[in-house]
Parts: structure tokens; C-alpha cells; sequence
């Protein structure tokens, strides 16, 4: 059975609720001072959450990336989320985790990270698995591709209509896929509280400039 919000913990509930507006997600660099350098422009444009998603590092590098980009996202008061591995949420005290349909379930992942640190699914196109992760305890969803991305080019596309019909489980929804400024408020008004993004901010000349553009969309 679904937990009921009130359930939670204290500060995972904070965490739940700061989850909003521009969500940015890192691209693979090697390079770590030009990540870092890079999530700070985006946080001081306003990303109220980092997503770190590196699917080409070893496992020594991304480790030194989280803990970086740890620091930056306390500095700055942002969410750092870790992509696909929980042990790594665990170990350089993120946020929370964010899984996939082959990164393993929302309760083998609680189970690593613990009660007080959040859990984000991605539910594609699909609403009854947005139900099934909400009632396993997810704290946030995420729909997508809503717009053609470079970066998963082949994604399944998912209707607008799922952001509005997705607000009734209770949790914030999340919106993916070749999301940039000339689109993201469509989707602000469709219903989603925050809206993930990689190149239209970490590929921009001006990564802080992108990001206000895109957080405004929330305002």
C-alpha cells in the first residue's frame, strides 16, 4: 500500500517539496572541473535540482564527480540527485535516486538509500506504471519524451495529457525529453512541476542564461 505523504520522514518530505522548476541533467563529460563548472552556471540560472547521469564513467570517476557535484549542489541549495545508483546516493549523501525500468525497483533501492532520501521513477509514456511506482513509494515521476532529444533519440513519446492526469497521485511529476524554453511552458501548464533537461542547458554558450530562461517557465 502506498504511504501516505504525512508518513515520510521530515526531511524527505522537504526534499519531496523543493522538487520543482528547472531539473538539470548533467551530459557525460570527463572532465570534471568543466562539470562542475557547468552545474554551478545552471544552479546560479536557477536549477533547483541536479540530476548526475554519467553513462560512460568508471566507477572511481563518477564517484569524485558526485562528491564535486555534492558540494556544489549544498552550496547552492539544490537538490543532487543520482542517476541509476543507489549505492552512490548513499555514499556521497545525495538527495535521492533516480531509477529507470532496468535499474532495479523503488523498494531495492529505498532499501540502499533509506527512508529519509527520495526516489524518482521513469514511467515513459505509461500512466498504470506511474500508479505502480507511487504505490511502491516513489516520491516523484517522470514522463518523456515529450519533444524529439538528441540525446535518446528513439525514446517512446508521451501525451501532455499524462502531466495533468499524473497530478492526482500525489507526488511531483517531472517532464523529459528535448525540453528547452521555447517549449518547457506548454508543458508548465500541462501540469508538470518540474521539467528535466540536459542539452538545451549544459550545450548552451550561456549555461546560466538557459537555465533562467527555463526555470522562468515555473515562476
Amino acid at each position: 500500500m502506498q504511504k501516505a505523504a504525512t508518513d515520510r520522514p521530515a526531511r524527505r518530505r522537504d526534499r519531496i517539496r523543493r522538487l520543482s522548476g528547472l531539473y538539470a541533467v548533467t551530459p557525460d563529460l570527463a572532465d570534471t572541473r568543466t562539470l562542475v563548472a557547468r552545474v554551478e552556471a545552471a544552479a546560479v540560472g536557477g536549477a533547483r535540482a541536479i540530476q548526475y547521469r554519467n553513462k560512460s564513467a568508471d566507477a572511481a570517476l563518477r564517484r569524485r564527480q558526485a562528491e564535486a557535484l555534492a558540494a556544489v549542489a549544498r552550496t547552492h541549495g539544490a537538490l543532487l540527485v543520482i542517476n541509476d545508483d543507489p549505492a552512490l546516493c548513499k555514499a556521497v549523501d545525495a538527495d535521492g535516486v533516480h531509477v529507470g525500468r532496468d535499474d532495479g525497483s523503488v523498494e531495492a533501492a529505498r532499501r540502499i538509500v533509506g527512508e529519509e532520501r527520495i526516489v524518482g521513477v521513469s514511467c515513459y509514456d505509461a500512466f498504470a506504471l506511474a500508479e505502480s511506482a507511487v504505490a511502491a513509494g516513489a516520491d516523484y515521476i517522470a514522463f518523456g519524451s515529450f519533444f524529439p532529444s538528441s540525446v535518446k533519440p528513439d525514446a517512446r513519446r508521451a501525451d501532455a495529457s499524462l502531466l495533468r492526469r499524473a497530478a492526482m497521485l500525489g507526488v511531483p511529476v517531472v517532464a523529459i525529453g528535448g525540453i528547452d524554453a521555447t517549449n518547457v511552458r506548454e508543458l508548465a501548464r500541462a501540469g508538470a512541476d518540474a521539467a528535466a533537461v540536459i542539452s538545451a542547458v549544459f550545450h548552451a554558450d550561456d549555461v546560466t542564461g538557459a537555465a533562467r530562461a527555463i526555470a522562468a517557465a515555473f515562476d
